[in-house]
């Protein structure tokens, strides 16, 4: 039977990627996910509820709960649990509801 760790320390992770949130540059541990690395770093919560502006937090880690929501380079709605962290990302704090954007920009 193996007994080495199951879980391995953030803090212990070989290299190290930079990545910003709400303008805030962070060194996170590459290769996890970006709730992972909003977690560590104590950033508070993630979003903003479009109902009635209750903050939320990643929750579930497994892409179910919605609570992680994060804009990620412009993109809104994206589940940071279900991303892994990339050199200069740019991560904002998702505040309210979000437009769903139908059909391309000439539509208009």
């Amino acid at each position: 039977m193996p007994i080495d760790a199951l879980f391995r320390s953030l803090q212990l992770a070989p290299n190290h990627v930079r990545i910003t949130f709400d303008g805030m540059p962070l060194s996170v541990p590459a290769g996890v996910s970006l709730a992972a690395a909003l977690l560590a770093h104590d950033v508070g919560h993630t979003r903003e509820s479009p109902v009635n502006g209750r903050p939320g937090a990643p929750y579930c880690m497994m892409g179910v709960c919605f609570e992680c929501l994060v804009e990620v380079d412009g993109q809104a709605n994206a589940q940071a649990c279900l991303i892994k962290v990339e050199d200069g990302m740019s991560v904002r704090r998702q505040r309210g509801a979000r437009d769903l954007l139908i059909g391309g920009a000439d539509d208009e």
